[in-house]
């Protein structure tokens, strides 16, 4: 399992200045709230997801899935 920032630069640059207005709060949501301080609680639910690959809501960051267990197995 790997969490890596958006290959695409200009999608970090603005989710990181929208982190900086809000105060570390998912710039996505309107809702102010710990759930959606980054790195938000729905996508700390889906890094513990050995099933999930994908990006976070606001596209900041990217899980890969876990491939070491698999290749242990073989």
């Amino acid at each position: 399992m790997a969490v890596k920032l958006n290959p695409d630069k200009e999608i970090v640059k603005s989710v990181r200045e929208g982190l900086k207005r809000t105060g570390g709060y998912c710039p996505c949501r309107v809702q102010r709230t710990e759930d959606y301080k980054c790195i938000c609680k729905e996508f700390r639910e889906q890094i513990a997801d050995p099933e999930f690959e994908g990006f976070c809501h606001c596209m900041l960051y990217y899980k890969s899935k876990d491939n070491d267990k698999d290749k242990k197995e073989n």
